[in-house]
């Protein structure tokens, strides 16, 4: 059986920008660059007197970068772990005969079209169970 390729899909903006920043945060020359900017704040405290405006510079621009972050790198992982499971259950599909191809590509599908094919196996449960 030939491999496929298997369709590219449009990511969102947000995907890629947040798969962009997190490689570039997980870079060794980020975490060099962070250091030598909190070097940086430390040796300017005398200048400042350790002043309030000196502490809230780190602390605002420290809580800003957490707080974008957060959401980037959470974002990164999401599109990461789905990419992951959904190779893993296209294998599978692929692999048994008696499966829908049409399942290979459900992220594709419309909210009316995932609800029929939902209600199809509902159904089928159903008359598993004896039901109908």
């Amino acid at each position: 059986m030939a491999i496929s390729p298997t369709v590219s899909h449009p990511r969102s903006r947000f995907a890629r920008v947040s798969r962009k920043v997190s490689r570039i945060a997980g870079h060794s020359g980020s975490f060099v660059l962070a250091c030598a900017l909190v070097l940086i704040w430390a040796v300017t405290g005398p200048f400042f007197h350790f002043s309030e405006t000196w502490q809230l510079v780190i602390n605002t621009g420290t809580t800003i970068v957490t707080f974008l972050m957060v959401f980037l790198i959470q974002g990164s992982q999401n599109t990461e772990t789905e990419a992951l499971l959904q190779i893993k259950l296209d294998e599978l599909i692929r692999a048994v005969d008696a499966a829908r191809n049409r399942m290979l590509v459900l992220e594709d599908l419309d909210e009316a079209e995932l609800d029929a094919l939902r209600g199809q196996f509902v159904e089928l449960a159903a008359k598993d169970r004896g039901e109908g």
